[in-house]
């Protein structure tokens, strides 16, 4: 072994030191994969990955997503040592109160983490998602000589994320669709929580990826650093996505290694030391690490910093080459577009159709505005006509496709929208929690809103999606109740940087036309009057749809000499970030409160702060035509108008 195979190995096992004193000093956390994979990380971080410790940001970075984040003392070790505004303080506060360094990796909270993981199998979707960005972009914008965009990305996962059906979503399409520049570590160590993998993961999994149009390499031994270092350069070469069984022990050269003990179980204090002797490490101390080994990850660090100011240089030969691409190019890169689309409406629509033709209306207007569906563009009405290269096919994969959009979406350059019917939403809420978490722009459009899916029943009629979706902190709800507010709608998501939920129907719905001066000036405030009397006797508050219910019962208080203002309340968060004052105007304290929408009725009170009765849906719909169902539910004006009277008496 010579000098500089010594070194490395030794940098190696600081990731492995310092990951261990965390975990133990914490006592709290999982020590199996940081002492198992530090080898591959190093490697890939010294010899392949592209980035900047300066520029984290940098548009053309290689990205390195932790699918396996319960190992993210990994992580934060790798961003300490490689230069990473992540100073030594916070790895001593891991898992922490406020710390940079959480359970589990956070984006936009910890620089350096590309993606917040922790669910198993999101990391690997997420990394579909940045590597099929990277193929978008590189194709529209690259010239020969000038590679502005060409980087990889790097995803290391373990069994569990592939035991997770998002994993095989994902990886059927990323195969599909030959993203060559994404390649998968896969961190084989047959251990999981509750023992070895053979109790529940027998399958092959060199089958299952090439079945999925990957090609497949192995590394027979994880801690051979030369093995490693050409595998990973063989995977720059493939057609197609990689994927690298990598066999590996779990708590390497711990005294739990191999045993489950250790995935999840801090090493004691002896055991730490131990294993740091295990390792040939010089020191016994918590979180110390010789000037030599700092000044070589300095050094490695120095070298990297040289990519982006090279691929600056590149950049800057690029915009007074092409100066047109280029301005085009920093347009992709704005996520968010103060548009006011150029569309008028004079007659009834589903608001899937009006979408569909706002959609289209702004499209020319919004170039990195991409998106598809599940397999249900012509339902959810989600395709671009005139840019059929901006719609996606993402097939029946609803779990992996809200996954791949979070990852388009923290990539850049693109501002990625996924659709699929409101029932189906269940595939995808750890994608929908997560795109809130992260406080990124991603665009979730959902139709079939309600029973008035009619005849294809309770399996297709959302009933506690609605709710659902209101309770997730940071995501705003946007349901119109015609085509005009479906337009309003998408006026907020286009210049929103965080995360929306457009909520449609398929029915058609008259025109508020003659609410039109009302919806424009306070549709943005997620609730307002349509119309009110100085002194209402009710207040019927509505969403969507049953906003004509609420028009119509309405209409029909006004003849029994009962005065009720009718509120549109398209969207709770919205609405929830309006002072107070606002909030009282709309409410109107004292004024007896009935809220209509075709859904659980739980949570209402609770969400306005003030006792109010509701007309919903507090079980599973019915096959029936729309309107038959409606009417069974009690969901019609001349119910609701008898029930806001009964209120009153």
């Amino acid at each position: 072994m010579n000098q500089q195979e010594s070194k490395d190995i030794l940098n190696a096992n600081a990731i492995r030191a310092l990951a261990a004193d965390m975990i133990t000093n914490a006592n709290s956390g999982h020590p199996g994969l940081p002492l198992g994979t530090a080898d591959i990380a190093y490697v890939l971080f010294k010899n392949h990955l592209r980035f900047d410790p300066k520029n984290p940001n940098w548009i053309n970075r290689d990205r390195f997503v932790l699918s396996a984040g319960h190992g993210s003392a990994l992580l934060y070790s790798l961003l300490h040592l490689f230069g990473f505004s992540l100073p030594l303080e916070e790895l001593k506060r891991f898992r922490q109160l406020n710390s940079k360094t959480p359970g589990h990796p956070e984006y936009g909270h910890t620089v350096g983490v590309e993606t917040t993981t922790g669910p198993l199998g999101q990391g690997f979707a997420n990394a579909v998602g940045m590597a099929w960005a990277e193929k978008i972009l590189s194709e529209k914008f690259n010239k020969e000589g000038f590679p502005l965009i060409d980087h990889r990305t790097y995803v290391l996962c373990g069994e569990g994320d592939l035991m997770e059906g998002i994993s095989y979503e994902a990886a059927s399409l990323a195969g599909h669709l030959k993203l060559n520049k994404l390649i998968c570590l896969f961190d084989f160590n047959k251990i999981t929580i509750e023992g070895s993998t053979d109790l529940t993961f027998t399958e092959d999994v060199e089958k299952r990826f090439k079945s999925q149009n990957w090609n497949v390499l192995k590394a027979e031994n994880g801690y051979d650093q030369d093995e490693l270092n050409k595998i990973i350069k063989k995977a720059h070469k493939s057609d197609k996505p990689v994927f690298i069984i990598v066999k590996t022990h779990i708590g390497y050269k711990s005294p739990k290694q191999d045993s489950n003990k250790v995935h999840g179980e801090p090493l004691s204090a002896e055991e730490v030391i131990k294993t740091k002797e295990n390792l040939g490490w010089p020191s016994k101390n918590p979180f110390e690490i010789p000037a030599e080994i700092k000044e070589d990850f300095n050094k490695i660090s120095a070298k990297k910093s040289a990519l982006f100011k090279k691929w600056e240089k590149t950049a800057q030969e690029y915009a007074k080459t092409y100066p047109e691409f280029y301005k085009e190019f920093a347009n992709y890169l704005d996520s968010c577009k103060d548009i006011k689309p150029d569309i008028k409406f004079d007659a009834p629509l589903a608001t899937r159709e009006a979408s569909h033709k706002v959609l289209n209306s702004i499209a020319p207007l919004f170039p990195s505005l991409m998106g598809g569906s599940a397999d249900l563009a012509p339902s959810t009405k989600t395709k671009i006509d005139s840019y059929p290269e901006r719609n996606f096919h993402f097939g029946i994969r609803e779990h992996a496709m809200g996954a791949i959009i979070n990852g388009m979406a923290i990539h850049g350059g693109i501002r990625p929208f996924c659709s699929t019917f409101l029932v189906f939403s269940d595939y995808m809420k750890t994608p929908v929690r997560l795109a809130s978490m992260m406080k990124i722009p991603s665009i979730f459009i959902f139709t079939h809103d309600s029973v008035a899916v009619g005849e294809d029943g309770p399996t297709h009629q959302p009933i506690e999606h609605l709710m659902s979706l209101r309770f997730i902190p940071g995501l705003t709800e946007l349901r119109p109740a015609d085509a005009l507010e479906t337009k309003k709608a998408w006026e907020y998501i286009s210049s929103s940087k965080e995360p929306s939920c457009l909520i449609l129907t398929r029915q058609k719905l008259p025109l508020l036309s003659k609410y039109e001066k009302e919806i424009e000036e306070n549709f943005h405030k997620g609730a307002y009057f349509l119309f009110k009397n100085d002194n209402p006797d009710i207040l019927l508050i509505a969403t969507g749809s049953e906003v004509h219910l609420a028009i119509s019962a309405a209409e029909i208080l006004a003849s029994k000499s009962i005065a009720a203002a009718v509120v549109s309340m398209p969207s709770y968060a919205l609405f929830s970030k309006q002072p107070q004052s606002y909030k009282d105007d709309i409410l109107i304290p004292g004024v007896p409160k009935f809220v209509i929408e075709a859904g659980r009725t739980a949570g209402w009170s609770d969400l306005l702060g003030e006792k109010c009765e509701v007309i919903g849906i507090d079980d599973f719909g019915k096959s029936a035509p729309e309107k038959d169902v409606y009417a069974y539910f009690g969901l019609t004006g001349e119910k609701i108008a008898q029930k806001a009277a009964e209120i009153l008496k």
